[in-house]
């Protein structure tokens, strides 16, 4: 089955043009709609055609896949597994439950907080390279997953910017976190440390936090403070037309409760800097409403993403793919 004749280019609103391609690009069923239409018909077509979505994911940083009545996490999880792209187990500070084979809630944290924008896994060793997202149930109103084509960040900060840009990059970051043994749903940063590294074991989980590239901290009360770098302020990843993406989190972790962000021996990254490049970020930023059984495909090396606050209820659920 050719892409062609499964698929139609559509629209939804909010949608941008960057570099000449529609982000996201939106794939609906072709008009042939008694042939092309239901889950079990998408999952035949991803996978008589997986390299030519790889290929559409890259290119526009995002695909949203609409109209195919995908109903439910096994359905989402047969879609997940026809792409083909291999499983990656999360690693971070949001709270999740696994659902149904590849397929885990997405931040459990309260939904009337902001999410803010974040690579996925930004700072571990083995990050995803693509973040599949399904909207099981939309919300009443709000809680749109907004992503932001990270080069525009740099490139913006780079005009406004550009010797600071260039300092962080070569001296590199320095991040810390903390987090409780156990989990606390009603913080959206509220995973414990037992969850996060599958043991309650704190021998082994040192040595599973080595492996991803972190050190650890005790802290009185069975706390860990984990302490992760230096990493690069940005970085450049094949097939992206050499573009640099701003690959880090400090602007959602500096200055935090919880967490921070500096430059690789400690000192201070300038207030002023970190302000204007949340503002560029948010500026950037594209969003949609989310409809039931929508699919958005990012390409998690390109595309920061977030959550915008949300009256309930609202469920969507994910799935991290090498």
């Amino acid at each position: 089955m050719e892409a062609a004749d499964f698929f139609r280019v559509s629209e939804c609103k909010g949608q941008k043009t960057i570099d000449g391609e529609q982000v996201p690009l939106v794939l609906a069923p072709s008009d042939d709609g008694a042939k092309s239409s239901g889950c079990e018909a998408l999952v035949e077509a991803l996978k008589a055609n997986r390299e030519w979505v790889e290929g559409k994911v890259v290119a526009n940083s995002g695909v949203l896949l609409r109209g195919f009545d995908v109903r439910d996490a096994a359905e989402f999880n047969a879609v997940v597994e026809a792409l083909g792209w291999p499983d990656i187990r999360y690693v971070g500070p949001a709270p999740r439950t696994h659902v149904h084979g590849r397929v885990w809630t997405a931040n459990e944290g309260p939904l009337e907080e902001f999410i803010y924008y974040h690579h996925e896994m930004v700072l571990i060793k083995e990050f995803p390279g693509k973040v599949i997202l399904f909207c099981e149930v939309p919300p009443p109103s709000g809680g749109e997953t907004p992503f932001v084509p990270s080069f525009r960040v740099t490139e913006r900060a780079l005009e406004e910017f550009p010797e600071t840009v260039e300092e962080l990059d070569a001296r590199g970051l320095r991040y810390t976190f903390t987090a409780l043994s156990k989990n606390d749903t009603k913080s959206m940063r509220g995973r414990g440390w037992e969850d996060a590294f599958a043991t309650s074991d704190k021998a082994e989980a040192e040595r599973r936090a080595r492996a991803l590239g972190m050190d650890v901290e005790w802290l009185p009360g069975g706390g860990v403070r984990t302490v992760l770098g230096p990493r690069k302020l940005t970085r450049v990843f094949p097939g992206r037309k050499g573009r640099r993406m701003w690959f880090n989190t400090v602007v959602g972790m500096h200055g935090k409760e919880l967490s921070s962000a500096t430059l690789g021996d400690g000192s201070e990254i300038p207030a002023d800097f970190v302000r204007r490049c949340g503002e560029i970020i948010e500026e950037e930023s594209i969003q949609f409403r989310w409809q039931k059984g929508d699919i958005l495909i990012l390409d998690n090396l390109a595309t920061l993403h977030g959550r915008r606050p949300s009256l309930p209820p609202r469920r969507v659920l994910v799935a991290t793919c090498k």
